[in-house]
């Protein structure tokens, strides 16, 4: 019975996502740059705040650092939990949950998990852990509505 509940469960939240994927978001400006709050950071290197989070042109076209955040999300399949488009179906929507987390609380529930959730840690994860930082610019532009869903392209120089 409880496996049935499961799959009740699972199907809902799968016919919720497809209803929301069938909503398009065509307000998203031409071209967007985001900076990242500065974090207390001991080392110089950890210390650039000139350099934006994300840069994306069209809603599709991304720099090379958010392209890479977006391949390890394609990577991991992460849209089995949270959404082809991140909205949420048995994991929660990260467009809204990158609302309120800072960079911070995002790596740490990525890596280390959520215990008593189905949230997994990721600390073991090569593909994860070194590109924590792409994958937060890609979902940040995605929560702030810059980055359209769907395939993303290089920005052309």
């Amino acid at each position: 019975m409880k496996r049935i509940n499961k799959i009740v469960f699972f199907l809902a939240a799968m016919v919720i996502g497809l209803a929301a994927c069938q909503q398009s978001s065509d307000t998203a400006p031409k071209t967007q740059t985001q900076t990242a709050a500065p974090a207390p950071a001991p080392t110089r290197a950890a210390a650039k705040t000139d350099e934006p989070l994300y840069t994306v042109t069209d809603g599709d076209k991304v720099d090379a650092k958010t392209l890479e955040g977006w391949k390890s999300w394609r990577a991991m399949a992460c849209e089995r939990c949270h959404g082809a488009q991140q909205q949420g179906l048995v994991g929660p929507s990260l467009i809204d949950a990158l609302q309120r987390l800072t960079k911070e609380q995002f790596k740490e529930a990525v890596l280390n998990g959520r215990p008593g959730t189905a949230m997994p840690p990721y600390k073991d994860s090569k593909t994860v852990t070194d590109n924590i930082d792409n994958l937060y610019a890609y979902l940040k532009g995605r929560s702030d509505g810059a980055i359209k869903p769907g395939h993303l392209h290089p920005i052309q120089n």
